[in-house]
């Protein structure tokens, strides 16, 4: 098998797509935080600078979905007809989740009658807590594994998502944007505004970590195939310990006032629990709960090595690109929010 620095080609996109979908929880994370924690704001004009906060950036921060979407789509054709069509259900209540947080947003500040953005704000807010939920419940049964068929054709039915394993998943999802919400806006807002996103940064703080704790200890008890990696190799325990320290650094840097720092904790957080779930599940991608055998691979389900190669030669070109325009948006964009008569 052709390999590239030592490894094939496979192991290769399975990297790239899990790099991807780091970068869109990260990005995408922070702006869905922002939309969940939304009716906590009683403030017209907190609403407005809570919303301006996220506004320059969310619909670019989509594309890595795009692209995370595309790369499953050219590496793993299988694995995408196995996983579209048997998250059907959830997933276009994540489509629709993600149309009307776009309607929402630029709906809201289009009439000036009270009831008008009140009830924008509602959808906006229900919007983002469904698509966390959405996520977090699809990546749980990721995890977990889904009933497959020798075709590997989901062979369950939309009740089977609802296992408590994946829900609890879904709670920790939303736990955790929340808070890397909440602290994105702390740098964004100042005065009251401010103080108010500085105690909620530390309420949300407190219940992710209740909620990582609870996933993580009905992990380690209930579903012992998830750590089999980590037992085999156990210099794979680094990853857990970064990952406490990262968790640990978040209140941490917020009691101090560094938010930049809280905010980069943060970010290691998502990206570190997202290796530890692509860890244990490697190499399957979709794994069958009923016969392991019927389980989607980064091998069965790959397409051809040509195929590989020229994909992560368009990747290598493209994806630094797509880094250094967000990049570019986010710099340009710093600081802290001021409304004026072009804003949301």
């Amino acid at each position: 098998m052709e390999t590239f620095l030592g490894l094939d080609y496979n192991v290769w996109w399975f990297l790239v797509f899990g790099g991807v979908i780091s970068g869109y929880a990260i990005l995408d994370g922070f702006d869905l935080g922002a939309g969940a924690l939304h009716l906590l704001l009683k403030k017209e004009q907190s609403r407005r600078i809570a919303m301006n906060a996220i506004g320059p950036v969310w619909d670019g921060n989509e594309v890595w979905l795009v692209i995370g979407g595309g790369a499953l789509f050219a590496g793993f054709p299988v694995a995408y007809a196995a996983i579209f069509s048997a998250f059907y259900v959830p997933f276009m209540i994540f489509m629709m989740g993600l149309i009307f947080r776009a309607v929402a947003i630029e709906f809201r500040s289009k009439e000036p009658m009270l009831w008008w953005r009140k009830t924008w704000d509602v959808v906006y807010n229900i919007a983002c807590i469904v698509i966390a939920l959405s996520l977090g419940l699809m990546l749980g049964n990721v995890a977990y594994g889904i009933p497959l068929n020798a075709d590997k054709e989901f062979a369950g039915n939309w009740m089977s998502f609802f296992h408590p394993f994946p829900i609890m998943v879904a709670i920790t999802t939303l736990a955790l944007f929340l808070m890397h919400g909440a602290i994105y806006l702390t740098m964004r807002t100042e005065n009251r505004l401010y103080t108010k996103m500085h105690l909620l940064a530390n309420n949300f703080t407190v219940f992710f970590v209740l909620s990582f704790v609870i996933t993580t200890l009905y992990t380690l008890l209930y579903i012992p195939h998830l750590s089999d990696q980590f037992k085999q190799s156990p210099g794979l325990f680094l990853l857990p310990v970064l990952m406490i320290l990262a968790i640990a650094n978040i209140p941490r840097q917020i009691k101090k006032g560094m938010y930049r720092y809280a905010f980069l904790s943060s970010a290691i957080t998502i990206a570190l629990l997202l290796i530890m779930v692509a860890v244990e599940i490697f190499p399957y991608l979709l794994y069958a709960s009923n016969n392991i055998d019927n389980s989607i691979t980064i091998h069965n389900a790959a397409a051809s090595a040509k195929t590989m190669k020229i994909l992560l030669i368009i990747a290598l070109i493209g994806t630094p690109l797509v880094a250094m325009y967000t990049a570019f948006v986010f710099w340009t964009f710093k600081g802290k929010v001021k409304l004026d008569d072009m804003s949301y």
